[in-house]
């Protein structure tokens, strides 16, 4: 990601900042606490179980030195001994009675402990003393309380150690995640005010992860588009100006001469001001119909229609002209071509192509109109042997007011390919052109391809 890397967080990076560190600290500090409890409870379990195998140990050596005759009186207890010694323990032996026959005597009866457990002055472990399948005795091995800085002190430190330093990286995973996550958010929404202000040259120009890219993306497009929009705004309405500004020049000079009398009106010099008053009226109905079919989205009235109808309805109306123009038309219309359309605007959309054949075609030109599906759409095609279109001049063809470096002499606004443009969009269709200068050019219309309806039910 790039961007200003002194960006600070917004009130939505802060809030995600603290409930990062939020369950970030709760965690780990539930954690914590579980490993210290585990950590202790397992290191109080092995105790004990050192503590009850010294015991049984003890037991066993206390049975090896038990007599054949003589009871406890005659035992050889110094092997027990060392056994307890060894483990840190005091030893107390005591005879099946329970009366304690090492270190010396206690009351009888006052019974014999199993196990390990704890005392007023630390913990007892004790064992069994078995000698030929008979229990003749228990050992107890008394041991202190262990010190607090033993193996249980250790293990809390390397726990607590862990778990600052569990604490931490989650802390910081958690501010780089937050400002991951809102200090795109930061610029794309200063971008935005900035781009409201009037700031047309602001983006966001962000590589962020995710959605936040795809949101810095789509906010940048949508501010080209913005601008594209404005400077098409512009240019339409410089366009305009210049369309206008060309014949009311000339009808207002003639009249001015007319006025003062510097000129006689006679029918020719009235012939021309007709003339510009009527170019006038023609750039002013192009631009009407120019508007109309920019929002004919809205005013279609769709019908299931058979395109080579239309089709044909458009050459027959057009074909005189065609002629007239000195070119040789040839028909390969396929019927039916179901679609679900307009039929008076697809009409219009074909008589502007037409037209502008008719306009820019040298006579002697072959033109070419069929009506096919293909690739579950019908298509219009227009393929004329015409002088062809500039490289230069190919994208803009349906552009407003587009006429080519070299067709100015030609006449026209150069808004019918922009009509046919708009009229086909609005139907959810595409058109194009293709062309090389010299070997004419082909002007194709594709449109949805309606489901195929009975005959007596295309209109």
């Amino acid at each position: 990601m790039t961007g200003d890397p002194t960006a600070v967080f917004g009130p939505l990076g802060r809030r995600l900042l603290a409930a990062f560190a939020a369950v970030a600290l709760s965690s780990v500090a539930m954690l914590t606490v579980a490993a210290l409890i585990g950590t202790d409870r397992g290191l109080a379990t092995a105790e004990r179980a050192n503590r009850e195998a010294a015991a049984a140990r003890t037991a066993v050596a206390a049975a090896d030195g038990y007599p054949a005759t003589g009871g406890w009186a005659a035992a050889d207890l110094t092997a027990a001994r060392a056994v307890a010694e060894a483990a840190g323990a005091q030893l107390v032996i005591r005879d099946a009675t329970g009366a304690m026959v090492w270190p010396g005597r206690a009351p009888a009866g006052s019974g014999p402990m199993r196990g390990a457990h704890h005392n007023a002055t630390g913990t007892v472990a004790t064992a069994t003393v078995r000698v030929a399948g008979q229990d003749v005795g228990t050992v107890e091995l008394l041991f202190g309380r262990a010190p607090e800085t033993g193996g249980r002190a250790v293990a809390w430190q390397w726990v607590a150690a862990a778990g600052a330093a569990a604490l931490l990286l989650a802390l910081a995973v958690s501010w780089y995640v937050a400002r991951r996550l809102s200090v795109p958010l930061v610029a794309v929404t200063r971008a935005a005010r900035a781009f409201a202000g009037g700031d047309r040259a602001v983006r966001a120009r962000l590589r962020a992860p995710g959605e936040l890219g795809e949101l810095a993306s789509a906010v940048d497009a949508m501010a080209d588009q913005v601008t594209q929009a404005e400077q098409v705004r512009r240019q339409l309405s410089a366009d305009v100006a210049h369309e206008l500004r060309t014949p009311l020049t000339s009808l207002q000079a003639g009249l001015e001469e007319l006025r003062d009398g510097l000129a006689e009106p006679d029918p020719a010099r009235l012939a021309r001001l007709h003339d510009q008053s009527l170019r006038l009226g023609r750039v002013v109905e192009d631009l009407a119909e120019l508007s109309a079919a920019e929002s004919s989205a809205l005013s279609l009235r769709r019908a299931d229609v058979d395109l080579a109808d239309i089709v044909t309805a458009a050459l027959d109306g057009h074909e005189s002209r065609l002629r007239s123009a000195g070119l040789h038309v040839d028909r390969d219309i396929h019927s039916p071509v179901p679609v679900h359309a307009d039929p008076d605007r697809l009409h219009q959309a074909v008589t502007n192509l037409l037209t502008n054949t008719a306009r820019y075609c040298r006579p002697g030109d072959q033109v070419q109109v069929s009506v096919d599906t293909v690739d579950h759409h019908a298509r219009i095609r227009v393929v004329d042997t015409g002088p062809g279109i500039e490289p230069a001049d190919l994208p803009h063809v349906f552009d407003r007011f587009w006429r080519g470096r070299n067709s100015r002499s030609t006449g026209g606004a150069g808004i019918g390919l922009a009509v046919v443009r708009e009229l086909v969009v609005a139907h959810g269709g595409t058109v194009d052109a293709q062309s090389r200068p010299g070997h004419g050019s082909t002007f194709t219309i594709r449109l949805p391809l309606a489901p195929a309806m009975p005959a007596g039910n295309l209109g």
